[in-house]
C-alpha cells in the first residue's frame, strides 16, 4: 500500500479533488436540484484520472528518478513495480476514471483527456526536460482540475469565477515548485533537469519566485472583481495574503536558504484558503439571505 500511494502521489491527488470539488462548488447554481451522486462521481472519477497520470509519469521518469536522492526510494527505482506494470495500473486508471467523468458530461472527460495528453505528453516528455521555465506552461495541466469540476456543472468555463480559479492554482505552481527545486537543486542537477536555480542560478530564481508569487497574491487579492466576496475575503484572504508575502521576504533575505519550508508551507495554505474562500462565502451568503 505505500508502494501504491507513493506510486499514485496520494498526496498530490488531495489536492487535485480538493479544486475540482471547489470548481464544482463555484459553479453549483442555488437554484438547480442537487444530486449527491453528481460530486461522488466527479470524486471517484478524478482520483482515478490523476492517479492513473502518476503511475504513467513515474513509469516514464523512473530512470532518471534513480539518478535522484529524493525520489530513487519511488517504487519503479526501487524494483517494487516494474515499468509496464505502472503503465498498465495508469492506462486502466485513466480509462475508468474518464469513463466516469462522462458520465457527468462530455466536458468534464474531454478536459481530463486534455489534461492527460499535456501532462504525460507534452510536458512530461518536452517541457519538463529542455526548459528551463518548463514549469510556466507545465502549471496549465496541474490548474485543471479546478475547470474540470467547475465544467461539472456548466460548459461555460471561461466565466469570470472559472478564470479566477484557474488563475490562482496557475499561478501558485511556480512559488511552489522552483522552491522546492532551490531546496533539491543538486538532485535536479543529477537527474538532468534544466529546472530554473540549475539554469540561471539561484539569485535568479528567487526573483521570478517573487515575480510570480505578487502576481499569484494580486490575483487573490483581486478576487471581487472576479466573483462575490463578502466577510470570509477579508477575515481569511488579506492575511494569509500578507503573511505569505512576508514569508517570501524572510526566505528572500535568508542567505542560507533555512526560511524556504515556513514559505513553503505557508503559500500551501494560501492556496486552500484562496480555493475556500469564494466556496464558503457563497453559501454563506445564500444561507444569510434566505434564514435572516
Amino acid at each position: 500500500m505505500k508502494a501504491y500511494s507513493q506510486l499514485t502521489k496520494t498526496g498530490i491527488i488531495l489536492f487535485a479533488i480538493v479544486s475540482a470539488l471547489a470548481g464544482y462548488a463555484v459553479s453549483f447554481k442555488l437554484h438547480q436540484e442537487f444530486d449527491p451522486l453528481q460530486p461522488l462521481v466527479l470524486v471517484i472519477g478524478m482520483y482515478l484520472v490523476a492517479a492513473g497520470s502518476f503511475a504513467i509519469n513515474q513509469a516514464q521518469e523512473w530512470k532518471l528518478d534513480s539518478l535522484m536522492e529524493r525520489t530513487r526510494g519511488r517504487p519503479i527505482p526501487r524494483g517494487l513495480i516494474r515499468p509496464w506494470q505502472a503503465y498498465g495500473l495508469g492506462l486502466v486508471f485513466c480509462m475508468f476514471g474518464l469513463g466516469l467523468l462522462f458520465l457527468i458530461g462530455p466536458a468534464p472527460a474531454l478536459l481530463a483527456l486534455f489534461t492527460i495528453i499535456l501532462y504525460n505528453g507534452v510536458y512530461t516528455l518536452y517541457w519538463k526536460r529542455r526548459l528551463a521555465f518548463g514549469a510556466v506552461p507545465g502549471a496549465i495541466p496541474g490548474a485543471m482540475p479546478v475547470v474540470i469540476g467547475f465544467a461539472a456543472n456548466t460548459s461555460e468555463i471561461w466565466r469570470p469565477e472559472c478564470v479566477y480559479l484557474f488563475l490562482v492554482m496557475f499561478l501558485w505552481q511556480m512559488p511552489h515548485f522552483w522552491s522546492l527545486a532551490i531546496r533539491f537543486r543538486e538532485d535536479y542537477e543529477r537527474g538532468g533537469f534544466p529546472v530554473l536555480p540549475v539554469s540561471v542560478g539561484v539569485p535568479r530564481a528567487m526573483y521570478h519566485i517573487g515575480l510570480y508569487l505578487f502576481t499569484y497574491v494580486g490575483v487573490a487579492l483581486a478576487a471581487p472583481w472576479f466573483l462575490q466576496a463578502h466577510v470570509l475575503y477579508l477575515l481569511l484572504v488579506v492575511p494569509i495574503s500578507l503573511k505569505v508575502i512576508w514569508e517570501f521576504r524572510k526566505y528572500y533575505r535568508t542567505q542560507e536558504r533555512k526560511a524556504w519550508l515556513p514559505f513553503f508551507l505557508w503559500t500551501n495554505l494560501s492556496l486552500l484558503i484562496y480555493l475556500a474562500v469564494p466556496v464558503m462565502d457563497k453559501w454563506l451568503n445564500w444561507m444569510m439571505h434566505n434564514y435572516a
